[in-house]
Parts: structure tokens; C-alpha cells; sequence
């Protein structure tokens, strides 16, 4: 008798424990969602490193942002992978340039729009702003490198402002404050570069690369550009090209070229090769940072930092 009243206790007892585990485990799992709830916070994911830099600075801590392509990726190149594709379907906004920087990608991301809030930075500039590459009669196509223009770079932040907004309208007054804030500092930089190219001498200002993408840089802030490759790195370049490239260095005495993070260095060194046939050596100087910021942590790897680096390199290396 006293063995099954001890063995009725034993379970009453492990039937009371294992009512305050489940409802130990449901409060946790209750605190748990809920704080899940708390800090989840909305996923943006841009393209380009340049553009989350931005959108960083103008959302501050309310949302997450992803960028795709880091430090030294060539976006004319860039292919989506399946883990790229997830973040975007997962994303509760999506930015990218726009003006085919991305190539195929945009028309994913052109469809995509049609389903949930994916935009261009570039949407609203005019067609005036925009430097037109291919000649008058064929299908108009513009250079997608805007962000090498601080100032142009500056007028894509109330886009971005509003569609941010538009995603959480409580955000409005804080949203609208960190977009002023940041365009008085995309100003002040565009002041800065002016005052670095400047200093070169005016006959000294020509600046080589490997690929085209300094023609809103040159229009901008004075200082003329020449490439080896036109203004996507898909585009082929041959014998005619160096020899063209090594003909103006020579007659215009340009002392160095320009490598590019984004591109194969060697691009460059048939062009450097020619020079020193033709008694002209050049110094390789670089490099230039015109697809990608550079590494997460350092000085480049902000847009601010991006920009300053650059026009002090290019100014070092022309005086």
C-alpha cells in the first residue's frame, strides 16, 4: 500500500515538473517570437557597395542592408548566384544603379519590380545629366558610372529617401535628417575633389585607364580621360587600341597611367610596353577604385573614402 502511494506521489510529482517545463519552454519560446519581432528588422539589398554605403547612412540602424557585389567586383560582369537570388526574394526592398551597369541582372531586377519595392537610384535623373556613349543615329545608350561624379552621385539621395519612407512612413522626420545630413557631406566632397584635381597642372590633367569609367569624374571636375577599354570591361579592346593609347601619352607627355581594382592590371601593360619602345617610360600608379569600394574596415571602404582616395591618387600621380 505504502509502495503505491509512494509510486502515485512520484508521479504526481513528475507530472507537476513537467507542467512548469512546457510552461517554461512556451514562455520562452512566447519571449523568444516576440523578441524576434522586436529586433527583426527590415532587409534592404542593394547592388553595388557604393549604393548600400548610402543607403547605410541614410537608414542608420532601423533596417539591414545587404550588398551583393564587395570590394573589387566588376559589375559588368557580375552574375547573380542562388545565394544572391534568395537575399533579393527575401528582401523587403531591393536597390540597384540602373543605366545597364548590372547588365542581364537588371532585367531580372526589372521584373522583379512588378512584385515587391525594387528601384534604380538612377530613376529620376534626366537624360541631359547622363553622358550618351553611342553616336547620333544609333540606339542611345549612357554611361552607367554616375557615382564618379559626387555632385550627380548627391541627387540620387531624396530617391532614395522617399522610397525609404515609403517602406516605413514613421521613418519620415529621422529618414529626411540623415538624407540632408549626408547630401551636405556629398557636397562638401565634391568641393574637396575639385580643389585636388586643380592642383595638378592644367597641362598634366589627363588621365589613363584601363577602362572607361571616369567620363562624369573628367566632365565634373576638369580633367580629361582616356581608356583602353570602353566603358564596360565586356568590351573587347585590340592592337589598334594600344596603339592609339600609346600615340597620346607620348605626344601629351603623360607621366603614369591607371590601374583599376575592378580590372586585370595586365590590361595595361601592353600600352605601358609601347611607351617605353618609344623612349617614354610611364609609371603604373593605382589602384583606382571606379566599380567597387574598397576593403570592409578600411578608409576605401566608404563612399566618402572611395572618392577622397582617388582624387588624391590621381593628383600624386599627374603632378
Amino acid at each position: 500500500m505504502f509502495a503505491i502511494k509512494k509510486c502515485a506521489w512520484l508521479c504526481s510529482c513528475l507530472l507537476v515538473l513537467c507542467l512548469f517545463a512546457c510552461q517554461g519552454e512556451q514562455k520562452a519560446d512566447k519571449t523568444e517570437t516576440a523578441g524576434a519581432k522586436t529586433e527583426k528588422k527590415p532587409l534592404i539589398v542593394t547592388t553595388t557597395s557604393m549604393i548600400g554605403d548610402m543607403l547605410r547612412n541614410i537608414v542608420k540602424d532601423k533596417a539591414e542592408v545587404i550588398s551583393l557585389m564587395g570590394p573589387g567586383v566588376d559589375p559588368h560582369y557580375f552574375k547573380a548566384s542562388q545565394g544572391d537570388l534568395k537575399r533579393i526574394r527575401e528582401a523587403d526592398m531591393v536597390f540597384y544603379n540602373g543605366i545597364f551597369l548590372e547588365g542581364k541582372m537588371e532585367a531580372i531586377l526589372e521584373k522583379l519590380a512588378k512584385s515587391k519595392p525594387v528601384y534604380a537610384v538612377t530613376e529620376e535623373l534626366g537624360k541631359e545629366q547622363l553622358i550618351q556613349m553611342t553616336e547620333d543615329g544609333l540606339e542611345k545608350q549612357y554611361d552607367p558610372h554616375v557615382w564618379l561624379d559626387t555632385k550627380l552621385w548627391a541627387s540620387c539621395i531624396e530617391v532614395v529617401a522617399n522610397r525609404l519612407i515609403e517602406l516605413d512612413p514613421s521613418w519620415k522626420a529621422e529618414i529626411g535628417s540623415n538624407a540632408a545630413a549626408l547630401y551636405k557631406t556629398y557636397m562638401g566632397l565634391h568641393k574637396e575633389v575639385k580643389t585636388e584635381i586643380n592642383s595638378i597642372p592644367e597641362a598634366s590633367r589627363i588621365l589613363v585607364t584601363s577602362h572607361d569609367a571616369f567620363n562624369y569624374f573628367s566632365r565634373s571636375y576638369g580633367i580629361d580621360v582616356a581608356a583602353l577599354q570602353g566603358v564596360s570591361t565586356v568590351t573587347e579592346f585590340g592592337l589598334k587600341d594600344v596603339t592609339n593609347l600609346v600615340d597620346l601619352i607620348v605626344s601629351k607627355n603623360v607621366k603614369a597611367v591607371f590601374v583599376e581594382s575592378s580590372v586585370d592590371p595586365k590590361h595595361l601593360n601592353a600600352v605601358v610596353e609601347g611607351c617605353k619602345k618609344r623612349d617614354h617610360p610611364v609609371a603604373v600608379r593605382g589602384p583606382l577604385l571606379s566599380d567597387a569600394l574598397g576593403e570592409d574596415g578600411s578608409s576605401e571602404g566608404t563612399y566618402e573614402g572611395m572618392i577622397r582616395f582617388n582624387a588624391k591618387t590621381i593628383s600624386e600621380g599627374l603632378k
